[in-house]
């Protein structure tokens, strides 16, 4: 059953013969019902999620390996994102590029996608084909094929792609560059895809070592949503996945950490771009912590949709911007909150510079308004359960909760969480995050044009 908020808009009302526009009292969403899910973990370290929805015959089955850009060493990255592409490569009993068609043949759909956290392949298909769908997974899971012609095949592959989506993109290096200047030690510091120099030095013995340590089942999470019974289904995942053997030494996470930013960090760069792009990030803390949640509602104050602070602010009222937007990207370690100002011609960076910063300053200084604070919560709840309405959707949540929360509660719990979020929680992590110490304010200039 779908849900929608209660929150109620303009309701006109006659009095003394004037009609009235009042706002009616805004109210709380409505909670969506608990997933119901139960968890199992096999003894080769595989851990299994199902969840039945007998709503239609459908199942959604994805596999999470917890491995993803941040698990790369320095001068080795886009091994993770690399390996989306060579986990459809054909496996003992599977030809290459059969897993999708296999799939495809039964009325199903399937792909992948790389993090900096994890890498999920999943796929979704009639619900009498899911021992198929377990097969084709277990059976790339033990027997991937790793040889040298496929690996130099999608290596390119994965260049061409970077040139598409990254340097033959208007902006499409301004990720890289953000993080690139904010991390100094961290693996976050580098792109998912990875660097060209980093992909052309991969060896074939590098991929392998990759594989044989990060995709074993032990840092593996398989999640199951749809039309089955559990018990039958977790006959089935034994059937399938308990015969994959364990890894030969523990997965590592001893990832390198990043040290505390003792001031503010400032660079210019410069890019063919045609018009100057400024950013002003500061560093956060990780999916999770307490204070990740009214960092949530304050990212959607500040820049989500164009009733926001900083769209209003700067491409609206100052046209300081042709496009202003934001992003709390809240992830499994510490990461970043930012705003990018694409500068409007005739306008300098500078001016949209102490733009961005005013409105992380205001934030801090200012108690946000009770309709700004309940327009936050509407939206995320309204994100909330339209991110669970499909199988597919649910396995996500369930997925997530699990692999990078190590807590399946999670999945259900955070509901209430940010629905009692108060306006003091808002400024506290303002103040305490949005500092000039922790800043880093990023000028990217047009390359040999003027400011």
């Amino acid at each position: 059953m779908r849900h929608r908020s209660l929150s109620k808009g303009f309701a006109a009302v006659t009095l003394a013969g004037t009609l009235l526009v009042a706002l009616a009292p805004l109210q709380a969403a409505v909670r969506p019902p608990k997933l119901q899910y139960q968890i199992t973990t096999l003894p080769n370290g595989l851990r299994v999620i199902l969840s039945e929805d007998h709503s239609t015959p459908i199942v959604h089955l994805s596999v999470t390996y917890h491995v993803g850009s941040k698990n790369e060493r320095s001068g080795r990255t886009g091994f993770a994102h690399l390996f989306e592409h060579m986990m459809f490569k054909g496996s003992k009993n599977v030809e290459p590029e059969s897993h999708t068609s296999i799939i495809a043949s039964v009325g199903g759909r399937s792909n992948a996608f790389t993090t900096e956290d994890e890498t999920v392949f999943w796929q979704t298909l009639p619900a009498q084909y899911m021992p198929l769908a377990m097969w084709l997974e277990a059976d790339r899971m033990a027997t991937l094929r790793i040889d040298d012609e496929a690996f130099r095949r999608e290596r390119e592959v994965v260049k061409e792609e970077r040139r598409m989506r990254v340097e033959n993109q208007p902006y499409g290096r301004l990720s890289e560059i953000i993080f690139d200047h904010a991390f100094t030690t961290h693996p976050y510091k580098h792109p998912t895809i990875g660097s060209m120099a980093d992909l052309e030095a991969a060896s074939i013995a590098d991929v392998r070592e990759f594989h044989q340590t990060y995709y074993v089942p032990e840092n593996a999470t398989v999640t199951i949503v749809g039309d089955f019974e559990s018990e039958q289904a977790l006959q089935m995942v034994n059937q399938y996945f308990a015969r994959v053997p364990k890894a030969k030494r523990p997965v590592p996470r001893d990832l390198p950490k990043e040290p505390p930013q003792a001031k503010e960090r400032r660079a210019v760069v410069e890019e063919a771009w045609p018009l100057p792009a400024v950013v002003v990030a500061y560093h956060i803390t990780y999916d999770g912590h307490p204070d990740a949640y009214p960092l949530h509602i304050a990212a959607k104050i500040l820049s989500d949709g164009q009733s926001s602070r900083i769209t209003q602010e700067l491409v609206y009222k100052k046209r300081l911007a042709l496009t202003a937007f934001g992003s709390a990207n809240i992830i499994e370690d510490p990461n970043l909150f930012y705003a990018v100002a694409i500068v409007q011609p005739g306008q300098t960076p500078e001016a949209a510079e102490r733009a961005l910063i005013d409105e992380f300053e205001r934030m801090a200084k200012e108690t946000i308004l009770d309709s700004e604070l309940q327009r936050a919560k509407n939206q995320f709840a309204r994100d909330y359960i339209v991110s669970r309405e499909s199988n597919e959707d649910k396995a996500k949540h369930l997925s997530h909760a699990a692999v990078i929360h190590n807590d399946i509660t999670t999945a259900d719990g955070e509901f209430d969480i940010f629905m009692n979020v108060t306006r003091a929680d808002v400024q506290r992590v303002a103040k305490t995050y949005f500092t000039p110490t922790n800043r880093v304010v990023l000028h990217i200039l047009p390359k040999g044009g003027s400011r």
